[in-house]
């Protein structure tokens, strides 16, 4: 997925961000199958297991197991249809997730060749909040990050300056 452009900067602001809000040896269960990140995650001390690659939108039962500290969700809920579903049956009591903001001078990322790869939904920042907040979660900790390409132009100029990635850290409250 990531032959020609491994994203260092992004894996390195979500490392941040989840160091800072969860720390090693915390019981992890990574939304998605196993992918570079999860592999950061364990060599960073974290035990992690991830789903199997189930369609979440239909099937939760990854998530309903309450062995696991904390989930993480690193650009999955994009490719949901009702990622309402899985966040409502989430048992962990923590969460850690990013999104892609939408870009008002982008259209959606569509893949022609693989329909997982493809966003369903590319969020304001309150919008994934009040999905958080309508299935019991309460937002601890906030960040926003650019997208920055090496490329000139206006588009890749706006992307300099347009936060591109929104993490948060929430708590369950219900």
């Amino acid at each position: 997925m990531y032959e020609d452009s491994f994203p260092h900067k992004r894996y390195s602001y979500t490392l941040d961000f989840l160091k800072s809000v969860v720390q090693p040896p915390a019981s992890v269960l990574d939304l998605g199958v196993k992918n570079p990140f999860s592999e950061i995650m364990r060599e960073q001390g974290y035990k992690v297991n991830n789903t199997q690659g189930e369609d979440l939108d239909l099937v939760t039962t990854a998530v309903k197991n309450n062995n696991y500290e904390v989930v993480t969700a690193f650009e999955i809920f994009e490719h949901l249809l009702a990622p309402f579903n899985v966040l409502k049956d989430i048992k962990a009591q923590k969460l850690v997730a990013t999104v892609p903001l939408k870009l008002w001078f982008a259209p959606a990322y569509q893949s022609k060749t693989d329909e997982w790869d493809r966003h369903y939904h590319e969020f304001e920042d309150w919008q994934f909040d009040w999905l958080l907040e309508k299935t019991g979660w309460k937002i601890i900790k906030r960040a926003r990050w650019t997208n920055p390409v090496k490329k000139l132009g206006i588009r890749p100029f706006l992307r300099n300056i347009t936060p591109r990635y929104y993490a948060v850290y929430a708590e369950r409250t219900h």
